[in-house]
């Protein structure tokens, strides 16, 4: 008898609320990679997690609110990481170096995970969008922060800066990782914070 064929006919294990959670999140994760959020079924997600509809209904009304669930833990690793790389240094040009290799790092290690943020088959639903812009605005704030602290740019022109900055790192590892034949991580990193450097070095703090 097969664990999915063995679920049919057992009651679900019962496990801490947030550990049951974590579980149906994975389950979910693997079923809308597999199948998009509109392909995607709770019944799938039930069956895949081990459990009965009803626990999943428990934790989650719909499975809106569970893409929306799993879309914000994803998003909360990924900001976490590019904070990380941010604060990982004082050194401006290798701060500029560690946070392009994240976005490198994580479509390379997480790529469900990055294909599930950017490239869903419901990115115009508002609440999906909003969360991406959330996201993609406190990175650029981020990286504003420093550019405003180092340059004579205002915080406006910083915003800009760090919009512009965090759409080269997305753009260039996208194309990266979808290349038959791509550049090695550490030469494309190298070469896209380079470029990067290179134009954001040349607005020094003026005296």
């Amino acid at each position: 008898m097969t664990e999915l064929e063995n679920s049919k006919g057992a009651r679900p294990q019962r496990m801490p609320r947030e550990a049951r959670r974590q579980q149906l999140l994975q389950a979910a994760h693997r079923v809308f990679v597999a199948h998009g959020y509109h392909g995607a079924s709770m019944d799938e997600i039930a069956e895949v997690a081990l459990v009965s509809k009803p626990v999943l209904y428990q934790h989650f009304p719909g499975k809106r609110e569970l893409y929306l669930a799993l879309l914000d833990s994803h998003l909360a690793d990924f900001s976490k990481k590019l904070e990380d790389a941010i604060s990982s240094t004082t050194d401006n040009r290798q701060r500029v170096f560690a946070t392009i290799n994240t976005y490198y790092s994580y479509i390379k290690s997480e790529s469900q995970a990055y294909r599930l943020i950017f490239e869903s088959d419901v990115l115009a639903d508002q609440l999906i969008a909003g969360r991406i812009e959330r996201f993609n605005n406190k990175l650029a704030s981020s990286i504003a922060r420093v550019v405003v602290k180092d340059t004579d740019m205002s915080e406006a022109e910083g915003l800009l800066a760090g919009r512009a900055l965090a759409g080269l790192s997305q753009v260039s590892a996208r194309y990266w990782a979808s290349t038959d034949d791509p550049v090695d991580q550490e030469t494309a990193v190298d070469l896209i914070s380079r470029l990067a450097w290179r134009g954001i070095s040349q607005f020094p703090k003026e005296n």
